[in-house]
């Protein structure tokens, strides 16, 4: 697979820019507290499924001091409903007290202290980051994943070598909203199954639409 040129790259990250010019998170949130628990809940779970969780959690835990108030036997009826809850139940009441008691409560605006968070990984670390705090870093999820070689914006086989990627070649002026305007491209155009690409707004670029044509074509 050809990766796309600076040129090529410009001209995708503006359509979805003139698409979407401020994409948002589609996780539910108060602060940045509860942002970082969606985060972390949202691991292998859909941005539904926790949205309808923490609709009910939030309106009695939206602090870290009220978290661990509740305690992770009262915290798992309200996830039950999302994947690894019980993992997830112990790590966001350890979270909540190492907030607490390193970090007077409140959420850290580093990728390293953020990472110091039980359950909190580079991923989780870089959308708190970039939702909160405005930074243009690049979380890198399941469709950004798919999605990125597939189009050709990037190369590799992790999430690292995949944001790295990205980083150098998406130019600065779009890094702010990149990673959304991927995500949902993902979600809900290039679907892993039934791909949108009719309807697709960068399909005279995308190197997967120019190979099936050429191969049809033959």
């Amino acid at each position: 697979m050809n990766l796309l040129t600076v040129q090529e790259i410009t001209t995708i990250m503006s359509r979805f820019q003139k698409q979407n010019p401020e994409p948002k998170s589609e996780l539910d949130y108060i602060n940045p507290f509860t942002l970082l628990v969606a985060v972390v809940l949202s691991a292998q779970a859909t941005d539904k499924s926790v949205n309808l969780a923490t609709k009910e959690l939030f309106k009695i835990a939206d602090t870290p001091q009220k978290m661990v108030e509740l305690g992770v036997e009262k915290l798992i009826p309200y996830i039950k409903s999302i994947g690894l809850y019980k993992a997830k139940s112990k790590h966001i009441i350890e979270l909540s007290q190492k907030l607490i008691s390193d970090f007077n409560g409140t959420v850290p605006h580093s990728r390293e202290e953020l990472m110091q968070l039980p359950g909190v990984g580079r991923k989780t670390a870089n959308v708190v980051l970039n939702v909160i705090f405005a930074e243009p870093t690049m979380p890198v999820d399941t469709h950004l994943m798919r999605v990125c070689p597939k189009i050709g914006l990037a190369e590799g086989s992790t999430p690292e070598q995949i944001e790295k990627s990205l980083l150098e070649r998406i130019p600065p002026q779009f890094l702010q909203h990149a990673h959304h305007w991927i995500l949902l491209h993902g979600r809900y155009i290039c679907t892993a199954k039934n791909p949108k690409c009719s309807e697709c707004i960068i399909n005279d670029i995308c190197q997967e639409f120019r190979r099936k044509n050429q191969h049809e074509k033959q």
